[in-house]
């Protein structure tokens, strides 16, 4: 069977597969989840003190600047805490169950992440569309000093995605729904749809939706395809690293960016010019894991 090593993240969600102890799970984990947030966002003006956090807010929506991707970054963490907290209370199992055996996840999250590198690298001496070049955005020397915070930040928020999308929702259908076009296809529907924003991206909204449904059908099946979420998690790492580390549209996310594109996420035509590279790197990417994964 294709979808043969599945079964290492799908056994365990076996005993707790209803569909109301799904239900229960959400509606534990959600509100949890909110509450931390709020609790977080309490938290953060008593941390950078009155003066600097009048600086910083203005920033955090868009994430325009470094402290505001940051914070954006890091409130997922908590909904790592969150999901924790639901898989002990509605399902009683940990959360190394949702990801794989620990050393296989690791040693395919370590060989997913060197062919994506090689891939990027490769992908580097492509052109960009005309007018797309990007400019100068944070300088080296303030972008490096960011780095290790940037990087666990991102870590975490690729991390819990891929824990609530992959880890849990699609295993807990599996282990319920034979079909893939149920513990597949409902898990990255569910992950499109937290990708629609037609405040910031307007017009272009439901573009990004789709990608985002492109992006999770991908994850899911190397998850199914791996037994772990190592290789899926790799993918989503190097995607968000050089959507929000590298180069990012001018004023969205922008604030930890070495670079910036010269235009915003809500022009269309740049978009549209855009997609076909995008498609381009995560079809790769995904294909050139898939081949990994079988050496």
């Amino acid at each position: 069977m294709r979808y043969a090593a599945h079964e290492l993240l799908v056994g365990p969600a076996r005993a707790t597969s209803h569909p109301a102890r799904l239900l229960a799970g959400i509606a534990l984990g959600v509100p949890v989840f909110v509450a931390l947030s709020f609790g977080y966002a309490s938290l953060l003006p008593l941390l950078f003190g009155p003066e600097a956090w009048a600086q910083i807010a203005p920033g955090i929506e868009t994430a325009s600047n470094p402290q505001g991707v940051l914070i954006n970054l890091f409130v997922f963490g908590l909904l790592i805490v969150a999901l924790g907290l639901t898989l002990r209370l509605v399902h009683r199992r940990g959360i190394w169950s949702i990801i794989g055996p620990r050393t296989l996840a690791l040693h395919q999250f370590s060989r997913a992440m060197g062919v994506m590198l090689l891939l990027y690298g490769a992908l580097l001496f492509l052109p960009m569309p005309e007018g797309m070049d990007p400019v100068a955005n944070l300088t080296p020397r303030h972008w490096l000093m960011l780095l290790p915070l940037a990087l666990l930040g991102l870590f975490l928020q690729v991390f819990a995605e891929e824990l609530v999308f992959r880890g849990y929702l699609q295993t807990q259908l599996a282990a319920r729904f034979s079909s893939p076009l149920i513990w597949m296809v409902l898990p990255s529907l569910c992950f499109a749809m937290l990708h629609f924003d037609p405040v910031s991206f307007g017009p272009n909204a439901w573009i990004v939706v789709a990608w985002a449904a492109a992006f999770g059908l991908a994850a899911a099946d190397l998850t199914a395809r791996s037994g772990t979420l190592g290789p899926a998690t790799a993918l989503h790492f190097i995607n968000n690293f050089s959507a929000i580390m590298i180069a990012a549209p001018r004023g969205q996310f922008d604030g930890l960016a070495l670079y910036a594109y010269p235009f915003g996420v809500d022009n269309i035509d740049a978009l549209w010019a855009m997609m076909p590279l995008d498609l381009l790197i995560l079809v790769c990417g995904w294909l050139a894991i898939r081949v990994t994964l079988r050496r």
